[in-house]
């Protein structure tokens, strides 16, 4: 997918999108060439401190990355329904962390679901709800409060993994910026 000298360049123009956006500024430009040229679903968090911030992402791979991460970047800024828009003074505080995901696919088992390696998206109808491989290993879930949380997600019944609702998995490439100074 990447390597390790890719991180930095790829978290830097999703925070370049985030502060452009915060001060009111068109997005940054990107030439689609390397990994930035890559084709994966990608999720873009910010954290303040140990606490989430905004998280927004895109499952489908329909735009190279460099475009994702701008999107995703800028769109941090406001329109995580969560969170209230982020603030110029909170930017220095805010750390960038980016997961690349592999395609989902569908499983047969809930055995299939190996915690702090996939992600999991269930699905019945018209409601979906996703959770990255990193909440289960934040919160100390086993895999059925996993799949509990996800159906959440989705507005489902916390047991509708179990009464028919379709549940995928994927992986994710999960790197993130250094831990901002603290401030005095």
């Amino acid at each position: 997918m990447i390597d390790d000298a890719d991180e930095k360049p790829l978290l830097l123009v999703a925070r370049q999108a985030l502060a452009a956006r915060v001060a009111g500024d068109r997005p940054p430009e990107v030439v689609c060439v390397g990994p930035l040229a890559l084709r994966c679903g990608a999720f873009v968090s910010i954290h303040s401190g140990d606490q989430l911030r905004g998280c927004l992402g895109r499952l489908s791979p329909s735009s190279p990355l460099g475009t994702t991460l701008v999107y995703l970047g800028g769109a941090l800024a406001d329109s995580d329904p969560r969170f209230p828009p982020v603030s110029e003074h909170e930017l220095p505080s805010l750390q960038m962390e980016i997961s690349l995901l592999t395609p989902e696919r569908a499983i047969s088992s809930i055995g299939e679901v190996m915690v702090g390696q996939h992600g999991v998206i269930v699905e019945d109808g018209r409601s979906r709800g996703l959770l990255l491989p990193q909440v289960a290993t934040e919160f100390g879930w086993d895999r059925e409060t996993f799949l509990e949380h996800a159906c959440v997600k989705a507005g489902l019944p916390r047991d509708a993994w179990r009464t028919g609702a379709r549940v995928f998995v994927f992986e994710a490439r999960i790197f993130t910026e250094p831990a901002p100074a603290p401030t005095s």
